[in-house]
């Protein structure tokens, strides 16, 4: 049976040395209160009791998500937030970085004998290299440190497949490379929930389904899935022997385990999330109304999990948002995003009824908040790095290319989708000189090329360790022949059928370009008459040379018309290709430039 645990002994002397005199660091962030009906006695009580004597209890819940391993402060905008000022106006703030992540949660835990923290999904996987050179091992060990009680699993999770995920759980050295230190790797001290992926073979979850957490009487349950969609996501052999079942779906079964067992304060962590309205982290979700302010998968999945679950943990998306969405009874319910990366985390107050056993919530309260690097670094997270760093320094150090500027990954078509295309390009005419054109998917572009040095290496050098953080999947070349009529299938796929409410757009290599008129609607908003390669119409009839990784090659992130080429050939890793071409076209004295972005014309 799932376990339901006491906070560890051990955990709580932990939590009691390492924290710090800091000053309050929280940043003020959105403060939302999702309103329920509730009985005037069950208020007056409240009132002549408070909240944390007598029949209610605060428990505070801080929670973040889509970590993906980055432990050191994240480089150019992936390490920023936009924060809304009290005029209106707003600004950017520097973010992330575990160091000051545990500083923030240890502060933020003062003065709350009930606190449990939680993660919705995505810990590990597209890592940088000081922590994905190590098949995410020192995130584990940070995450445990962080003293991380529960998370759900993610697609990311299943990057290396369910066998390395088990081992990250339960412990052991790497099956191939053996250990890294002296030390047997112990796995995670918090459960991995995976109540919706189940093994095909015995229909039952790969790991536990829930969680509960008790204190003195007072018990929550947890509930964590993962986007049904994971299979479209990641690579085959990641999910082979897997199912994914409906979100909604999975955790109301498990909602009415919860209550059998009595249980009746339940969160559902789940990883899928929404796209908020502002680019604000702090922004008002709920004007003019409740969950005006997001939209997207989650608000669907939030408007069908049962009543009985008292808030929602998201993620996925990468976005900021603290929402209330009404639940199937019409009531509203907190719905919380705390964007990616380490860069905030989220403060949810849930007041528990000990006569009842449910959580009050008409008084659920919750906020945002930044995690500054204005405040003290942890010194065990700083020690931590400094070991797994002095590993990975003969390898990250190395250069490999100069650029003039940051080359962002940001827009429809980004100056880094462009360059990294480019560099599959170059690579696919080394393999055969017939290849025409290279596509990028935009997820597999994980962080910028930023011209700060991040180490000792100097402006404008780019590392092995910085282009690793951009490209860590470990993805191959491939060449597939393509129709021409194929082709432009390939990029109606970007806007029509699972990708039409969120379009995936193709980075392309130079030469091939079209317009996107996005006042359409679906695969129209390809202007098919506007395809060029070389300045010529692409030949429905004639036959393409195409480049891309390996994961797009096989279909995935909802093209599976790139699974239907022919004649493939299998090339080396992609980030050997980008570093291969950044070594060939750049130089101290002769950087390379952002490219223009100019490929893909956008109406809007």
């Amino acid at each position: 049976m799932p376990a339901t645990a006491q906070p560890h002994e051990s955990r709580r002397r932990r939590r009691r040395s390492v924290l710090l005199a800091a000053a309050t660091v929280v940043t003020a962030g959105a403060l939302a209160a999702a309103a329920l009906p509730g009985s005037a006695n069950a208020d007056a009580d409240a009132s002549r009791h408070g909240h944390g004597h007598g029949r209610y209890q605060d428990v505070q819940l801080l929670s973040f998500n889509d970590l993906h391993g980055n432990l050191e402060p994240p480089a150019g905008s992936s390490g920023r937030v936009t924060e809304v000022q009290p005029d209106g106006t707003t600004k950017t703030v520097d973010a992330g970085g575990v160091e000051y992540l545990a500083t923030h949660l240890r502060e933020a835990r003062k003065g709350n004998r009930y606190s449990v923290t939680a993660a919705g999904g995505d810990m590990v996987g597209a890592s940088p290299l000081l922590s994905g050179l190590f098949h995410d091992e020192p995130t584990i060990e940070a995450l445990n440190k962080l003293d991380l009680d529960v998370t759900s699993v993610g697609n990311h999770e299943f990057d290396e497949g369910a066998k390395e995920l088990a081992r990250l759980q339960k412990g052991g050295c790497h099956p191939t490379e053996g250990c890294y230190t002296d030390k047997r790797f112990k796995g995670a001290d918090f459960p991995y929930l995976a109540a919706n992926v189940l093994d095909e073979k015995t229909r039952k979850p790969i790991l536990e389904p829930y969680w509960v957490w008790k204190k003195n009487g007072v018990k929550v349950g947890f509930i964590g899935v993962t986007l049904e969609g994971t299979p479209d996501i990641v690579t085959a052999e990641g999910v082979k022997g897997l199912s994914f079942k409906d979100e909604a779906e999975t955790i109301n079964k498990y909602a009415e385990v919860l209550q059998r067992q009595g249980v009746k304060s339940i969160v559902a962590l789940i990883h899928e999330g929404g796209f908020p309205a502002s680019a604000s982290y702090n922004y008002d979700c709920d004007a003019p109304g409740a969950g005006d302010g997001v939209s997207g998968p989650i608000v669907d999945i939030a408007k069908t999990v049962t009543p009985q679950v008292d808030a929602l943990v998201t993620g996925h998306t990468h976005s900021a948002y603290v929402c209330t969405i009404p639940d199937p009874a019409g009531n509203p319910r907190m719905v919380t995003s705390a964007a990616s990366f380490g860069r905030l985390y989220t403060d949810t107050t849930l007041t528990y009824d000990r006569r009842t056993g449910d959580i009050a919530r008409t008084s659920v309260k919750s906020a945002n908040h930044v995690v500054t690097r204005d405040v003290p670094k942890a010194p065990d997270m700083t020690r931590l790095i400094d070991k797994w760093g002095t590993l990975a320094a003969p390898i990250g150090n190395r250069p490999v290319g100069h650029v003039s500027a940051d080359i962002s990954r940001d827009g429809t078509e980004s100056p880094l989708g462009d360059l990294i295309a480019d560099a599959q390009l170059a690579y696919g005419r080394t393999q055969d000189p017939e290849t025409d054109l290279a596509l990028m998917n935009p997820g597999g572009i994980r962080a910028p090329l930023t011209y700060a040095s991040s180490g000792a290496e100097g402006d404008g050098v780019v590392t092995y360790a910085e282009g690793f953080t951009v490209q860590p999947f470990a993805n191959t070349v491939n060449l597939k022949d393509y129709t021409g009529a194929q082709l432009v299938q390939v990029l109606k796929e970007q806007v029509s059928g699972p990708n039409e409410a969120a379009p995936k757009i193709l980075q392309v290599s130079s030469g091939l370009t079209y317009t996107l008129d996005l006042t359409k609607s679906g695969a129209d908003r390809v202007v098919t008459d506007s395809i060029r390669l070389d300045g010529a119409p692409v030949d429905p009839a004639a036959t393409y040379r195409v480049a891309s990784n390996s994961f797009l090659a096989g279909g995935g992130d909802g093209f599976p018309t790139l699974n239907e080429g022919a004649n493939e050939l299998v090339g080396a890793d992609d980030l050997a290709a980008l570093e291969q071409y950044l070594t060939a076209n750049s130089s101290a004295t002769d950087p390379i430039e952002p490219p223009a972005a100019d490929r893909i014309t956008v109406v809007r």
